[in-house]
């Protein structure tokens, strides 16, 4: 068997029933992925299936290493995206029957890369979360605790990183996962069942979108009020995600306006598993809809990269402008740690509030940043490049 760079020289010898050989046999298709990606473990890759076809009562497949075929971009581009896809013919050749039986037909080692059996927990067929850390991230998620700590209390318990089969990233994306699915199918029909019990007596509004198993993933609605409110109060609505959370954890997100009186009128609202930008372009769709497409002027937000991405692809005409209410609360939250926190917060303040002429903003703010080597601070430099979207002196013209 040829691998080219194997990482240890001091791999334990496989016997021959450890090595995939043509001939074997095994009663699955789960059996057979389970058993070569044990064996992908120990050597160092990583398994991805390829090659599907059928003829006849019998299906033909491939399991290979993770780094079969060849990236062809979609489109021409000047930043083509990184691939690990180098073409390595390493691979079995399955046969799978009409009983479900499956058999290897043929088999290739040869690798044109290095292996490194250290590093197979990083590879996706190789990650998965035990049913006991599922419970804890469960659990800890329920009681409030964020998902950094949430993982590094699984660090700590397993005595490091490497002896994980999971990254946080993973954690991240099963968390989403269950909150997306905590609302269970009764609960989903109930609300349903209300909604159209609404809408027979009022111009009443809702839309629901729902999984294939019947749970509740989001839901908007609206009642009559709120849309006539709209008609004549909806030239600049507010927008915000960051309420409260119900028991199931589903943010709370208003469309908010304000009437002649100065009083906060409600255009609608929704609850949503997720706050990334496929949820948002539903949500806003769906508020569109409701009100019969007339979008607004302008809508004012939190600083989100994936509600500024959905409100691009909704509202391309509508004026959008970050809370400076928003952006100032973080303030402490953001620079409280700095040496000279306060002498900082005192330079941006009268940078935000006080300035009159656009160079007198533009000049002030990178020496700001040289006086206090901020250079480095992240968040300060995307607020600058959004600039004006909330300073009061770029939006004042339109607000």
């Amino acid at each position: 068997m040829t691998n080219l760079g194997v990482e240890s020289s001091n791999l334990e010898q496989e016997t021959s029933e450890d090595i995939p050989n043509v001939g074997m046999k095994f009663n699955s298709e789960d059996e057979i992925y389970s058993y070569y990606n044990n064996y992908a473990y120990q050597m160092g890759h990583g398994v991805r299936i390829s090659s599907t076809r059928t003829k006849g009562d019998k299906k033909y497949y491939a399991l290979g290493c993770h780094k079969e075929g060849v990236y062809e971009p979609k489109s021409e581009s000047n930043k083509p995206r990184k691939s690990s896809k180098i073409d390595c013919k390493a691979k079995i050749s399955v046969i799978i029957d009409c009983d479900g039986k499956c058999t290897i037909s043929g088999v290739c080692f040869e690798h044109n890369h290095a292996l490194s059996p250290r590093k197979s927990r990083n590879h996706r067929s190789h990650k998965k979360i035990d049913p006991y850390s599922k419970r804890r991230l469960e659990l800890n998620d329920s009681a409030g605790i964020s998902v950094a700590k949430n993982f590094s209390s699984l660090v700590v318990e397993a005595e490091g990183y490497e002896n994980l089969t999971f990254d946080e990233r993973d954690c991240r994306n099963y968390i989403a996962k269950v909150r997306q699915l905590r609302l269970g199918k009764g609960d989903a029909e109930a609300l349903r069942d209300y909604f159209v019990r609404m809408q027979k007596s009022t111009n009443f509004f809702y839309v629901i979108d729902m999984d294939d198993e019947g749970r509740l993933k989001n839901v908007f609605w609206a009642d009559s009020r709120s849309r006539a409110a709209y008609q004549s109060f909806g030239d600049v609505v507010s927008f915000d995600s960051t309420y409260l959370t119900n028991k199931y954890n589903m943010p709370f997100a208003p469309f908010v306006g304000v009437n002649h009186h100065g009083q906060s009128m409600l255009f609608g609202c929704g609850l949503i598993s997720h706050v990334d930008t496929e949820t948002y372009v539903w949500l806003f769709k769906s508020w569109l809809e409701c009100m019969d497409g007339h979008a607004p002027k302008a809508i004012i937000t939190d600083q989100c990269r994936a509600m500024q991405a959905a409100i691009a692809r909704v509202f391309p005409e509508s004026y959008h402008r970050l809370c400076l209410w928003h952006i100032m609360k973080k303030v402490p939250k953001k620079l409280g740690k700095l040496k000279e926190y306060k002498a900082i917060k005192k330079t941006l303040k009268s940078l935000v509030y006080e300035s009159i002429e656009y160079q007198e903003f533009e000049d002030g703010w990178p020496q700001m940043i040289k006086d206090y080597n901020l250079e480095n601070n992240e968040w300060l430099c995307s607020l600058f490049n959004d600039r004006k979207r909330w300073v009061p002196l770029y939006v004042k013209v339109i607000f």
